[in-house]
């Protein structure tokens, strides 16, 4: 049976159902075998004795109820379940509760609503959830529980206030941290969840006075709490900003306290911080719902950043200071001094990526300082890399004291985002991500920092990235070594609205035809101001089109001005998620340096090649080399204005299903429409089509009033042009 047709039948089942043959309806619905059902329905397969109550082994265990706690009777079924039931079901035909038992997935829904969450019993047809090889299923679930909870939240709060709004953003990657926590040990494990269980009244009515005295606890050193119920001044100090501002949570009811239970369930220590950000980020916009695993960048794609941009260079000075206490000695001290500057962060990715990966080399010199102090011990090495270390060096390292603790800091990061809950999240991502790699330090060498309290987290500053002074989200000295890396937000010229079109203006307001600028040129050209007089690099992921046509002479040379270099770039490549149903968009890499050093590093496919300069088109040259537009053309051609582009504002292209509709409503236009290919059909696999109209009548036209209908659409923009529209 197919999912269109299950879904038809679960629509017309809510429509008209009877209570005495609701489950078995349901089942048929998802084409169970009927026979099957009949011996069900007649006791032969039923192995429950009870009459408001079916157990099918491996199928079912369904329980009708007209009165009780639904929550409380679905928990029970679920502890007395014996006969490894897949879905344990439990309604009153105004509420419903599910448990998917081999996915722990969870449905508490109206019962009305049912059609809406029909794929929750695909297995029942035998389709399982599958998950991309890559995704995360612990992410993409917990990302669901909260999307889930979010709606909850909002039903019963409906304002939409700026205040409002921010201080929901605070109190779920609040609610984050504490789902984290228990699941981690920073908390007592179930400790937050056990006591929204415990000690709130089933209604939800008093949540948001225990959330808020919560919070304020969790910001007061056990020292200074007072007068505090056992169950409040159990939970930790933790600090670090997290829960020092004063915020107004929101209401809640029975159903929202349920979600918040429901979302404890989930593991959080399986949440990967580097990508889970941008997941959440998805839940709270409506239209990104549809594929939560797609909103996160692909860690291999950031280390195509980041690797080129500092990381490479830091391996390579470990690699030949293995045998040197001294070298590994002032490269840890390099490392506590490092900035790492994300101008357009969103929820952290890029930040967190490199975070981690400096904790990852930090460990590795650690580990050979004490390699090399074991061998000073005995001055006997024993390893073959030591053999050649002098005895100079080993006292050296004997008399280095190795302490076994991090030396990079979370303040050494920092962010600029424009989105509330991104930027929410981005700091709470840093947390998390400090407490995994602390524990990852410690297996490993046994001992490391203490998670709590928490310091204070990356410098993420919720601010208009094009609009602020960076210098005062990050501070540069003249003994400073800064990283600046992102992908910022791209739109072309031509898709950019009034916001963006200000933003461009006030940059580049000195620059002849900047309105012709991409978004994204105002990152590179306040990059290259930043880092220019410093010791400093940058490196941002962007579309192809500033490094092509007439965009490389209106921006390059003004950033090549200042004395910048291109020391690595990636020609272009599609940039990928981790994902199903990706969305594609072919890229490039650019990094810039105000210090010629040596080779710079092209990168194309799979090939890497030395150039002694790269200039703007991405080739080895002269980086000066540019090629400008002329308002005359060399040759007796005609003056050219643009190439192949549609101005019709989207009345002649359609989307397949406007096409089919459009035929349908008007059946002789058919012969009329031919397929449209440009560069994204080619690389997104859409499907467009034109309503190509070359050598058709009036006559045809005439009796055809909807083709009639586009052609005055057409002619009355091209009279009073507007923004052209997508399709």
């Amino acid at each position: 049976m197919t999912v269109a047709q299950i879904e038809i039948n679960i629509n017309a089942l809510i429509k008209s159902f009877a209570k005495e043959t609701f489950i078995y309806d349901l089942l048929l619905a998802y084409g169970l075998p009927k026979s099957s059902i009949t011996r069900l329905q007649k006791g032969n397969l039923n192995l429950s004795k009870n009459s408001n109550e079916i157990i099918w082994k491996k199928k079912l265990f369904f329980r009708e109820e007209t009165a009780g706690d639904l929550h409380k009777i679905i928990s029970q079924m679920f502890d007395s379940s014996s006969h490894n039931e897949r879905f344990i079901v439990t309604t009153d035909y105004e509420t419903l509760l599910a448990i998917d038992t081999r996915t722990n997935d969870k449905l508490d829904i109206e019962f009305k609503d049912l059609p809406k969450h029909y794929a929750f019993f695909l297995p029942w047809a035998g389709m399982e959830k599958a998950f991309h090889h890559d995704e995360n299923p612990a992410d993409v679930k917990a990302a669901e529980k909260m999307a889930k909870l979010f709606d909850e939240i909002r039903k019963d709060n409906p304002s939409n206030s700026a205040e409002f709004v921010h201080h929901l953003n605070i109190f779920l990657s609040r609610l984050l941290f504490c789902f984290f926590a228990e699941d981690t040990n920073i908390f007592q494990d179930g400790q937050f969840t056990n006591a929204v269980d415990s000690f709130i009244q089933e209604d939800g009515s008093d949540l948001n006075e225990f959330c808020d005295r919560l919070f304020e606890t969790l910001n007061t050193p056990l020292n200074k709490r007072k007068s505090l119920p056992d169950y409040l001044n159990a939970f930790p100090y933790v600090n670090g900003g997290l829960f020092r501002d004063k915020i107004v949570s929101p209401k809640f009811t029975k159903s929202s306290r349920r979600a918040i239970l429901n979302s404890g369930d989930q593991n959080w220590s399986a949440i990967n911080p580097d990508i889970f950000g941008s997941m959440f980020q998805a839940v709270v916009s409506d239209d990104q719902r549809g594929n939560l695993g797609q909103h996160y960048t692909s860690v291999p794609n950031i280390m195509k950043v980041i690797k080129p941009l500092f990381l490479d260079e830091l391996y390579e000075v470990y690699e030949n200071g293995k045998n040197s206490p001294k070298k590994l000695i002032d490269l840890l001290n390099r490392l506590s001094k490092l900035k790492i500057f994300d101008p357009a962060c969103g929820s952290g990715n890029f930040l967190i990526i490199a975070y981690k990966e400096l904790r990852k080399l930090e460990i590795f010199i650690i580990q050979a300082l004490l390699e090399l102090q074991k061998a000073a011990d005995f001055f006997n090495p024993s390893a073959d890399q030591l053999t050649n270390v002098p005895k100079s060096q080993l006292s050296l390292a004997a008399s280095f004291q190795v302490d076994l603790f991090s030396r990079i800091q979370l303040n050494h990061f920092y962010g600029i985002e424009i989105d509330d809950f991104a930027h929410e999240i981005a700091k709470l991502a840093l947390w998390l991500a400090e407490h995994q790699m602390n524990i990852e330090f410690e297996r490993i060498l046994g001992k490391s920092n203490p998670t709590l309290p928490l310091k204070e987290a990356g410098n993420i500053v919720c601010a208009n990235a094009c609009r602020i002074d960076w210098e005062s989200v990050c501070p540069k000295e003249k003994e400073d070594e800064i990283y600046i890396l992102g992908n910022p937000p791209y739109s072309g010229s031509r898709k950019q609205d009034n916001s963006k079109k200000n933003d461009i203006k006030l940059i580049f307001s000195d620059f002849k035809k900047f309105k012709d600028l991409d978004y994204i040129s105002i990152w590179f050209y306040k990059g290259a101001k930043y880092i220019s007089m410093i010791n400093a690099k940058l490196a941002f992921v962007s579309t192809n089109s500033i490094c092509q046509g007439e965009q490389v002479s209106l921006l390059w040379p003004k950033i090549f001005e200042m004395n910048m270099n291109i020391f690595f770039a990636y020609t272009s490549f599609k940039w990928k998620n981790n994902a199903k149903g990706q969305a594609g968009v072919t890229v490039i890499i650019v990094g810039l340096s105000n210090i010629k050093t040596g080779y710079s590093k092209l990168f194309t496919n799979t090939l890497i090649r030395n150039a002694n300069e790269i200039n703007a088109y991405l080739i080895p040259g002269h980086k000066n080399f540019s090629v400008y537009s002329r308002s005359q053309p060399l040759s007796a051609l005609p003056k050219m204005n643009h190439g192949n582009m549609p101005a019709d504002n989207g009345e002649f292209l359609f989307s397949t299903d406007r096409k089919n509709q459009f035929i349908l409503e008007e059946p002789k236009s058919e012969k009329w429409f031919k397929k449209l290919l440009t560069t994204k059909e080619h690389l997104n696999g859409r499907e467009r089509w034109c309503l190509w109209l070359e050598g058709i009548t009036q006559k045809e036209i005439d009796e055809m009033p909807l083709v009639k209908n586009v052609i005055d659409n057409v002619r009355e923009f091209i009279l009073h042009p507007k923004i052209v529209r997508e399709v």
